[in-house]
This record gives C-alpha cells, structure tokens and sequence, in this order.
C-alpha cells in the first residue's frame, strides 16, 4: 500500500496546485503543470490491468518499458541457454508476448550472426503440403484399465503449484485453460480453490509431500486421495517422482511464503520452510511404484493415472517397464520432464548437470514402451522448455503424444523472469504470495492472454505440420527431423536414434539395449 500513498499525495498536490493557480495566481501553474502531468499516467497505471508492473509502479514503471527499447542485440547472449545450447531468448520471449496479446507473431526478427546454430537442427518441409485441419485433434489419454479416459489438448499448462505461484496466477491460468479446452497441471502444491474456482481441466498431481492428501505424519492419506480426485474438475492424476530442473531432490517454499492458506491447503505448519523429501515414502522398488499406481488408479475411480519424471538411467526406466509386465498393471500416462526445464529454484549444478535432456529422455522412454510392447496403451507428454509450434512438433516426433508447457505460461501471465521468485517480492505478481502485488495480475486480462498463447501455438505447430505433409501427429516420423553434427554431416533423428520394433526387447533385444535390457530389475532400482 505504501507504493500507492505517493500517488494520493501527487494526485492530491496536483489537485491543490491547480486551485490555488486559479483562486490566487496563475504563477501558481509552474508547479500545477508538472505534477498534473505525472498524477494522469500514475492514476491511468492503477487503473488499467494490461500491465502488472504499471500496477505494481506506476510511472516508475515506465522506465522498464523505455530500456527495452534501446537494450543492446548482445543482451540475447546472455540469456539463460539450454543442454544444447539453444537460447530460451529474447526471440522466443517475444514469440509468447506476441501470441498471448493476440499480435502477429509472424514478423521478422533479422537474419541470425551464427548460420551453423541457427540451423543446426530443423524440420523436413515437403513439396506437397497439405490443408491446415480446421479442429486441433486431441490425444485419448487412458489404458485398458481405464474406465474415465481424457481427451488432451496438444499443448497444456505444466506443473507449476499454488504457492510458488500466487493466487492470481493459478486463476488466470485455470481461466485460459477453461476458455480454451486444455488441462492444467496443479503442480505438487495441492488442490486449491483457485484451480477449483475457474472451471478448467485439472491434473492433479502429487508429490513425494503428498501435499493435499497426506497424513499429519507426511504418509499417503488414501481417503482423503480418493475425495478430492472425486471432483469433477480432476481429470487426471500424476505421480511425481523426478523433475527436470533438479532430479534427485525435493522442491522448496520459502517460510514467508507458507501463509495461512497454503498452510492449509498443503496441510503443513504456517510460517515454515516446506522441503518435500527427495523420495516416495508408498514404494521403493519399481514393482512397488507400478502397484501403487494401479491403486491410485482405483482410488480416483478410474481415471487416468500416471507419474512425470526426468528420466536418469535407462537401466532403472526399463526396470519399471518389466514390472508393468510382470504385475500386468500400466500407468495411462508418463510426462517425461528434461533437465533443462522448470520454472522454480533449483540448485545450479543440478539444473546445468544432473538428470537427461528432453529430447534423449523421451526418446528413450518411447523406445522402450515401444520396444516391450506397452506403448499402445501408454500416452507420453513432453515437458520441458516447450515454448513454440516448432517445439510442439519436434517433441512430438521424439515420441511424445502431447506436450506441457510451464515457462511459457508464465509469460502468458506477465512474468518478465525479473528472477525474484524465492523472494516474494515478485514484480508483476506471479510468484508471490504479497496480496498488494499479486493484485497487479489482473486476472480477465491475463488468462485471455493464456488462452491465446495456447490457441495461437497450437496452430502454428498444425501449419508447421502441414507444411511437412503431414494431416495429423500420427503420421510425423524421426526422419521428418534434421540435425547437424559437424559443418559437413547432418543426420535425420531416425539416423541418430534408431528405433525399435514392437515388443523387441521381451523377444530379440539389440546389442546397444541387450546390456541394460537384461540388467534391468524389476525388484530393484539399480543404475
């Protein structure tokens, strides 16, 4: 509130200024015209809701904007770059902006300085393209044991949880995604009412906390599970085991941010630091995690269950994939996370170096669904710097069935990546739990944007497709993908990741899987 007092006293001072020049001297107007001059924008910036940092400063706000008009070209080196060392820049920022205000993202952004990066990896183009389908198709999520299965958007919002995120943002973003027919992934922070509130498609996923379903003792509380996956707005439900941005560890909520709220949705004390464990108290071998997801499947009724991971050892992956077979129990679903992705506080050298990229992850996790013969029955989505339609379609001919994206919703909702996010003293209001910034966040104005984004990448990635040839995702082939790797030799992703046959490895399994095939131990995570 205090951000807003100067305002009233400029309003006010303006206001006394131009009275007293009319009552007593026009001299009087030297002072009245400068501070009218600055009371309209600040009144014009707390009232209008397109801007989050205009409503957090006015005027002062201004100043950003200004900046980014004459920030240096060389600002885009310095951005922070994935495993491969593709920029998540200041070109795909603007992509997103573009989008989510409804603006043409197609326009020219100049010609790249490194010809070889820029086209180190790209999509096949064919001589006959074909009709954009007027419907994005949608992927059927839900296996034989499935009795409630759920049609996925091609694009989702990721996991991101209500108290890393404020109020305002899981509205705004529950909004878009009800406006515009696609999921939300809650994020391990529980089931709050502002997923709720909205009327959007949830995927409620739990974490090694059990935040929303846990016992006073941090266990699985089943009961109070199998309530609240009852609600008609959890569509899905997904087990957390891993995630890109740190694999091997739990999440972090600062204390300042643990208010009387998320205390209570979380079901933990109010005011302390919440650290989820770095591991799942309900199994500890991968026959245990296959069973347990079998009962979390009957818990909610019957609707599709799965778990999200960032994917290490393949060893370990195929471990789980021989307890499927043996117990004859399939989760519906498995979100393959990459070590480049996430939106929250990871420590640095577990986001630059532990856990497998996207692209190797969800190729090895198809491969294998592939090559034991379960992939018909299990839908993989992708998570994990999906940001644009170009990523839509290259992770769907990595093997995925659908994707997630987390970063580039919350630019939907106005983060400018100020990285304030474990502070509380979020600019913009995204990821902060301060009600006086989180009321930036307009919410009409904001979940409008995110239904746009979604909409707008969504057919950008259809118009790629079509352009490729291709009617439908079904029909996109590794071969349709590109890569250099050096100046003289580029490599369709066939070429690099060779493919295996349905049920292969329960039969014949290659040389360059034989190995870890035959290792794998369905009663033990072994690397």
């Amino acid at each position: 509130m205090l951000r807003f007092l100067w305002v009233a006293w400029l309003v006010c001072g303006a206001v006394a200024a131009a009275a007293v020049a009319v009552v007593v001297s026009p001299w009087w107007w030297c002072a009245a015209g400068p501070l009218l001059a600055l009371a309209a924008p600040a009144v014009a910036d707390v009232l209008q809701t397109r801007h989050s940092v205009l409503r957090n400063y006015p005027v002062l706000g201004h100043l950003r904007f200004a900046m980014e008009g004459i920030r240096p070209e060389v600002q885009q080196y310095f951005v922070e770059r994935d495993v491969d060392g593709r920029p998540f820049d200041r070109d795909t920022r603007s992509i997103v902006y573009a989008r989510a205000k409804g603006t043409d993202a197609a326009e020219p952004f100049g010609t790249e300085l490194d010809l070889y990066e820029s086209g180190r990896e790209f999509l096949v183009p064919s001589m006959a393209p074909v009709a954009v389908p007027e419907q994005p198709p949608r992927v059927r999520v839900g296996g034989p044991d499935c009795t409630r299965p759920y049609e996925m958007a091609l694009l989702n919002v990721s996991a991101m949880s209500f108290g890393s995120l404020s109020a305002n943002a899981v509205l705004a973003l529950n909004t878009g995604a009800a406006r515009g027919g696609f999921a939300h992934d809650t994020g391990e922070g529980g089931l709050s009412e502002y997923h709720l509130r909205p009327g959007g498609d949830l995927v409620w996923e739990i974490g090694t906390g059990y935040f929303g379903c846990r016992t006073r003792d941090g266990d699985f509380d089943s009961g109070l599970f199998a309530e609240k996956a009852a609600h008609p707005q959890v569509k899905c439900v997904s087990l957390k085991l891993s995630q890109g941005a740190k694999p091997g560890i739990g999440g972090v909520l600062p204390g300042p941010k643990v208010n009387a709220e998320i205390a209570r949705v979380r079901g933990v004390p109010q005011g302390e630091t919440v650290t989820s464990p770095p591991y799942h108290r309900v199994f500890s071998t991968p026959r245990e995690l296959v069973r347990f997801i079998g009962r979390m499947r009957e818990l909610a009724g019957g609707k599709p269950t799965g778990f999200k991971l960032c994917v290490g050892s393949r060893r370990q992956f195929l471990a789980v994939c021989k307890a499927m077979l043996d117990e004859g129990v399939s989760p519906d679903f498995i979100v393959v996370d990459g070590a480049e992705g996430g939106t929250g506080a990871a420590p640095l050298e577990f986001a630059d170096h532990v856990g497998m990229p996207l692209t190797e992850g969800l190729m090895v996790v198809h491969n294998a669904l592939v090559g034991t013969g379960l992939r018909d029955r299990i839908r993989i989505g992708a998570s994990g710097k999906v940001a644009t339609g170009s990523d839509l379609v290259k992770r769907l001919i990595q093997g995925a069935d659908y994707t997630n994206a987390a970063r580039a919703m919350m630019f939907a909702v106005g983060c400018i990546q100020a990285q304030r996010c474990h502070t509380n003293t979020c600019p913009v209001g995204v990821a902060t739990q301060d009600p006086r910034r989180a009321r930036a966040l307009h919410v009409g104005d904001k979940s409008e944007r995110v239904r746009r984004y979604q909409e707008a990448t969504v057919k950008s990635a259809l118009q790629i497709m079509a352009a490729m040839g291709v009617d439908e995702p079904s029909q996109l082939r590794p071969h349709l993908l590109r890569r250099r790797v050096d100046p003289q030799t580029i490599l369709s992703y066939a070429d690099l990741h060779p493919g295996l046959l349905p049920g292969q490895l329960r039969h014949d399994p290659p040389e360059s899987w034989a190995h870890d095939w035959h290792a794998a131990d369905p009663d033990r995570f072994t690397v």
